[in-house]
């Protein structure tokens, strides 16, 4: 990513964190363009390639943790969806209608499993992009950090850190991302946030780590 683009979203961060986002309309618009990421996801998954990595960029990815969870969850529904095919054979709106919810949480499970799969974090000549499938995308430019490191943790889902953003996948991260001056992230719903700290999840967190560390300044 270029310096440029980052630029451009911290403007753009700044700007929702002085004005927020609100209404019913915005929100329609962040879970439309969820939509449609995990389903590009599936077409860039059957096609073997990633999305936003370049050629100075090392991907990163964190999927792998989910994998079991996601496939044991697309056999659960499979089976459900042809079980309640034949259970409802008879009365055929309610057919239809149960087998277009089915497949659709079938597509959708498998999306987001691609769109895991498909999206790593990018650690790039720039910074640093921390990513959660179609859901999170937040891009770190690499003066704003101060220190990269190993550090395996189970998050408590029911605490939350003031300035702490915990990217979790299969509810464990292993890296923390300390900040220089925080940057803005923002929610599902588009709620901006300061975080200082960022802690995600990465299959081989140690080489991650030694990728970010390799592009921060020596000090002295």
């Amino acid at each position: 990513m270029s310096t440029k683009r980052s630029i451009r979203e911290l403007k753009a961060s700044d700007a929702l964190r002085r004005r927020g986002i609100s209404g019913l309309g915005a929100r329609m618009r962040r879970l439309a363009a969820h939509e449609r990421r995990w389903m590009t996801s599936l077409g860039l998954w059957l096609a073997r390639r990633t999305d936003g990595v370049g050629g100075a960029d090392v991907a990163v990815g964190y999927a792998r943790a989910q994998a079991p969870t996601a496939y044991g969850l697309i056999f659960v529904f499979v089976v459900e969806t042809v079980g309640v095919s034949f259970m409802l054979a008879e009365y055929p709106v309610a057919h239809l209608l149960m087998l277009f919810l089915d497949l659709y949480t079938v597509c959708l499970v498998v999306g987001l499993h691609a769109a895991a799969v498909t999206r790593p974090h990018v650690v790039g000549p720039g910074g640093l992009r921390v990513r959660r499938g179609a859901a999170l995308d937040l891009w770190i430019p690499l003066e704003r950090i101060a220190s990269a490191r190993y550090d395996l943790r189970i998050p408590d889902a029911n605490k939350s850190q003031d300035g702490v953003l915990e990217v979790a996948i299969a509810s464990q991260t292993s890296i923390t991302v300390e900040l220089v001056r925080p940057v803005i992230t923002l929610s599902f719903w588009g709620t901006p946030r300061e975080v200082h700290t960022v802690r995600c999840h990465a299959d081989e967190p140690r080489a991650a780590v030694a990728a970010i560390n390799r592009l921060l300044p020596i000090d002295g």
